[in-house]
């Protein structure tokens, strides 16, 4: 049996993505970018990375000063849902 996956916690329960990019060129979104609480401004950012996509990595900007405060390997409970 695995661990449980490790959840982020973000600014708000909400999740709006603002982002989903290709950017390796596959066809298939490997950069998401959400806001969780309703400004407008991103706090969520996840990475594929091994192109399988799904999140590989999970950062979040809890202050939003453009540094993240939380960093998970996986999706950190907050899987796209573009």
């Amino acid at each position: 049996m695995s661990e449980p996956e490790e959840i982020v916690e973000t600014r708000g329960d909400d999740r709006v993505d603002l982002l989903a990019t290709d950017t390796n060129g596959d066809g298939k979104p490997d950069v998401w970018v959400a806001d969780t609480d309703g400004d407008g401004k991103a706090d969520l950012f996840q990475f594929d990375t091994d192109g399988d996509g799904l999140v590989d990595i999970t950062m979040a900007d809890l202050d939003q000063d453009g540094t993240p405060d939380t960093i998970v390997d996986g999706d950190g409970g907050h899987p796209p849902t573009v």
